[in-house]
């Protein structure tokens, strides 16, 4: 059956995306409405975007009052949101300094130069390397895809940015045996999202940290879709006591509004970006950041750490028992709020498929798992509508 607003889009918009046959209209909580008002139950948030869930109403006058006083000056000036959000994410993170920018891609991009200003000021040299992990993915970017362990998305974009070495995630051998004496930064996500819902063991994030405390490199952690309470602790790396050296950030930083940021310790930010380094025509306007900041301020009010531990720990729980029950799941794995079912033996995408026809909203990581990342808002009631939802589309 034809879809107007579907064949519009089409029309008109390039074609980058296989989307599912679904027009959205507006959410409320933790459902989503079609234009035809079906409701779904969100376990996607727009892929780990929307943890204070749709239409909150103080998030959202937020928004209405800063778009009746400034939504745009440029980086020129100074903006009391600015001012307001970076010091809430530098006491949130125990970081030094931080730069907003437009979306994670971008947060990866001045993470890299960063990383690199920062070798380049200690020895003068421009040929310095960084080592990524395999499987792992930083953005669609040529920067952010240089860093990105995976060929398929890499291979019709190349030549990318050279003097990039791969190891294995949650293998500090790997790690070792890729240093050189270019060596300036290692970068991985503390839980790979889309490769598969991998989090980091203590003992290679600290195995690794301790490399580059040892070799003056830096330490920079992705922190754009594990991060911002969604396992429990504001920033995932809080939970292991290994701070980076760059932290970067996104998605449910602004909550729905396109805004990202690195953030950098003392001494990343100390030794490394300059005025006239690096810039950004939107990032950090008074919109976004009136958004980062109340963002922030919800998180507190309604909190929603000690929900994440609470419905994250139910969640886990009923998790497990699907495993128990269901030949074809081979796995859970994850932390809080963002979980992974390993499927075999059946294609991934028509559970995805079946779910959305019952009202589900589920999402993939990588080729064979159930990805999990609903609202932080979620209830123990919202687990027990999506575990009977999926247990339907199954």
């Amino acid at each position: 059956m034809s879809n107007p607003y579907i064949e519009k889009a089409e029309e008109a918009i390039l074609h980058t995306y296989n989307r599912y046959q679904i027009v959205f209209d507006h959410g409320e909580g933790v459902y989503l409405y079609d234009v035809d008002g079906k409701e779904y139950l969100d376990f996607g948030a727009g892929i780990a975007v929307q943890s204070l869930g749709y239409h909150n109403k103080a998030y959202t006058q937020a928004l209405k009052d800063q778009i009746d006083k400034l939504t745009h000056i440029s980086n020129l000036y100074y903006s009391v949101p600015m001012m307001e959000a970076a010091e809430k994410v530098v006491k949130a993170s125990g970081m030094s300094k931080v730069f907003f920018t437009n979306s994670g891609t971008e947060a990866i991009e001045g993470a890299l130069k960063a990383a690199k200003k920062y070798a380049y000021e200690r020895d003068g040299h421009v040929d310095h390397e960084i080592i990524a992990m395999n499987h792992s993915f930083h953005g669609r970017s040529l920067g952010a895809l240089s860093v990105t362990g995976n060929e398929h998305y890499q291979a019709p974009f190349k030549p990318l940015l050279p003097g990039v070495r791969f190891a294995d995630f949650n293998d500090l051998e790997s790690v070792k045996a890729q240093i050189t004496e270019k060596t300036c930064a290692v970068i991985l996500e503390t839980v790979q999202g889309e490769g598969g819902i991998y989090p980091a063991s203590e003992e290679f994030l600290k195995g690794v940290k301790a490399l580059c405390e040892e070799r003056d490199m830096l330490l920079i952690l992705d922190e754009i879709q594990c991060g911002m309470g969604r396992t429990g602790y504001m920033f995932a790396w809080q939970e292991y006591g290994v701070m980076p050296d760059i932290m970067t950030c996104a998605k449910a930083i602004g909550c729905g509004v396109p805004v990202g940021a690195f953030v950098l310790g003392e001494k990343a930010a100390k030794g490394s970006l300059k005025p006239g380094d690096h810039g950004t025509t939107y990032g950090g306007n008074p919109f976004v950041c009136a958004a980062v900041s109340k963002v922030f301020d919800l998180y507190e009010e309604e909190q929603i750490l000690e929900n994440v531990r609470t419905v994250g720990f139910y969640l886990t729980g009923k998790l497990d028992a699907l495993v128990e029950k269901y030949d074809f799941l081979k796995e859970r794995r994850g932390k809080g709020l963002i979980q992974g079912l390993e499927v075999v033996g059946r294609p991934v995408g028509e559970i995805v498929n079946h779910a959305l026809e019952n009202g589900l909203v589920l999402m993939t990581a990588g080729s064979n798992v159930l990805r999990f990342v609903p609202p932080l808002v979620i209830t123990k009631e919202d687990v027990d509508c999506m575990t009977e939802r999926l247990e339907k589309s199954f």
